[in-house]
């Protein structure tokens, strides 16, 4: 599938997606995200692809939405805008496989919102977070505001989106927006790398393990429980349980085979 947004290349079972927008700081347009919806169902639907990674072109990760657009969009207009944003991360969030924003630079509005619906997120050093709208006169638009709350804590999203404040990568570590910081030249390796710790996991326990854990989230803990233990259960089924326990007391490296 060809983009004009979009950078799409494999590293074995890795699926490696960069936003390709450098002379606009990758902002999201209709245009891109429409090729992230589709390159989203594609990646979902390829077998050969077991984690996909998510990163940026040039200085930017993804620098927000593109304020061009929206400046003279009307309140239907810009409500369609959003769900259209809302409606791919959500994609992004639940797919059943693994996803890490490698977050290269700005990851401000709704680049700050991609990162946050991946599963994992890795910044290099010179990453910057912020939902900077109420600046502009405006709030998120991409879930924001759900999703930063969830992730840092109410009192920390409501400084950060109240405030426009733009944040540095040891920041967004200390208040937990990111997982690990790493030098810039490092940071495409470390995902690689991380990409590749994932992988030789039974990758049907890690697709369950993400279910229950983005599932259980959203609602009370008696129905997270029963939700975990309804998949735990369901991998005693796979070919792949046998495996790994067998490789175990043989004391021998498993080989998964995703069945």
């Amino acid at each position: 599938m060809d983009f004009e947004n979009l950078i799409f290349k494999r590293e074995g079972n890795i699926g490696i997606l960069s936003i390709n927008r450098p002379k606009a700081l990758n902002a999201l347009n209709t245009q891109v995200l429409c090729e992230l919806d589709k390159a989203i169902d594609m990646i979902e639907n390829d077998e050969d692809i077991h984690i996909l990674i998510i990163t940026g072109e040039g200085r930017a990760f993804v620098a927000g939405a593109d304020i061009a657009e929206m400046k003279e969009m009307n309140s239907k207009e810009a409500r369609q805008f959003a769900k259209n944003g809302l409606g791919v991360f959500r994609k992004i969030e639940l797919m059943e496989k693994p996803v890490i924003a490698a977050v290269n630079g700005f990851a401000l509005g709704g680049g700050c919102e991609l990162s946050m619906c991946c599963d994992i997120r890795i910044a290099s050093e010179k990453a910057k977070f912020g939902q900077p709208e109420v600046g502009l006169g405006i709030i998120p638009g991409f879930a924001g505001t759900q999703r930063l709350a969830r992730l840092v804590g109410m009192g920390r999203a409501k400084e950060l989106i109240f405030t426009s404040d733009m944040i540095d990568a040891n920041e967004a570590y200390r208040i937990g927006l990111v997982n690990k910081v790493v030098p810039q030249d490092e940071l495409m390796n470390e995902a690689i790398v991380l990409a590749n710790k994932i992988l030789s996991k039974g990758q049907i326990a890690v697709r369950f393990a993400k279910t229950s854990i983005n599932r259980g989230m959203e609602t009370d803990i008696e129905t997270g429980m029963a939700i975990e233990r309804d998949l735990f259960g369901l991998c005693f089924a796979t070919e792949d349980q046998k495996e790994g326990m067998g490789a175990f007391l043989e004391k021998r490296s498993p080989n998964y085979k995703l069945r």
